[in-house]
């Protein structure tokens, strides 16, 4: 149990380096900056698939498509979220995720929602739009945009638990990674070649995204979800100190407050599945 809680810390502190260097390389496409994430995972995960004969293809090749589709438009538009408005802003409101997740498992997968649930999942979508209408730094665009992606994780999370024991969860990821780059490519014609320390931004991203993606993996084979799931929320944490150190990124009063009221909402949601 203490190493998934660990493993969880390890991954949520990669994976807010990785959304810092995505708002580093600002300058280059957003769909390039994903192919700069994926790629990286790829050429490691899937050598290790061939050696340890993970299947590649898996049996349930619909739905796992449809998770490696969502999964690379959900990041898509994440990046180019980071790139418009303070990163913090944009790692809160994309913890409305949940919300849709569980609306999606209670349309499709038939999962029951207590009424307190609903309640606290309300609660973070006020937090949202407190933040976004209180913070002026977020344009109507990017709140949508960022919503939308949100949605898109809904619909992933959701698919991942259909999936279930179904498939390798290397199998799972493997088809985000390709989905992605095939994707990525075909904005290759708006792409640049990195540049001095670019280079070390590029290649960073892509090996914090692999190890945000190993650590999130094994914490949640170590430990149950109601136990680490909150720990991700420590990618908030990293992504104000981050913002305020390196971007002058300062927040006042009432979107604070909304930032609050959607982490509030997101881990009493957690806590509500965990007393069962």
């Amino acid at each position: 149990m203490l190493k998934g809680v660990i493993y969880m810390l390890i991954a949520a502190f990669a994976f807010s380096w990785m959304n810092l260097l995505a708002k580093y390389l600002e300058d280059f496409h957003p769909l390039q900056v994903v192919f700069f994430r994926c790629v990286g995972t790829f050429i490691f995960i899937f050598p290790y698939m061939i050696i340890k004969k993970v299947p590649i293809l898996g049996s349930n090749k619909l739905w796992l498509s449809a998770r490696g589709f969502l999964s690379f438009a959900s990041l898509a538009l994440y990046f180019v979220v980071i790139q418009r408005i303070p990163l913090g802003s944009a790692v809160a409101l994309r913890y409305t995720a949940p919300i849709f997740s569980a609306i999606f498992a209670l349309l499709f997968l038939k999962e029951k929602v207590k009424t307190w649930q609903w309640a606290a999942l309300t609660l973070s979508v006020v937090g949202a739009f407190i933040l976004k209408g209180v913070d002026f730094r977020i344009d109507t665009l990017s709140f949508v945009l960022v919503i939308i992606s949100s949605i898109l994780v809904g619909g992933v999370f959701t698919i991942v638990r259909y999936l279930g024991s179904r498939e390798h969860y290397l199998t799972i990821i493997n088809y985000f990674m390709v989905f992605s780059i095939v994707g990525s490519l075909f904005f290759i014609r708006h792409w640049r070649m990195p540049v001095g320390v670019e280079w070390w931004y590029v290649c960073g991203i892509g090996v914090f995204g692999l190890f945000g993606q190993i650590f999130l993996t094994r914490s949640f084979q170590l430990a149950d979800t109601a136990t680490v799931a909150p720990i991700k929320y420590m990618e908030l944490v990293y992504a104000l100190i981050f913002g305020y150190f390196l971007f002058g990124e300062t927040y006042a009063g009432l979107p604070v407050f909304g930032m609050t009221l959607l982490v509030l909402g997101m881990l009493w949601n957690v806590w509500i599945k965990r007393k069962g």
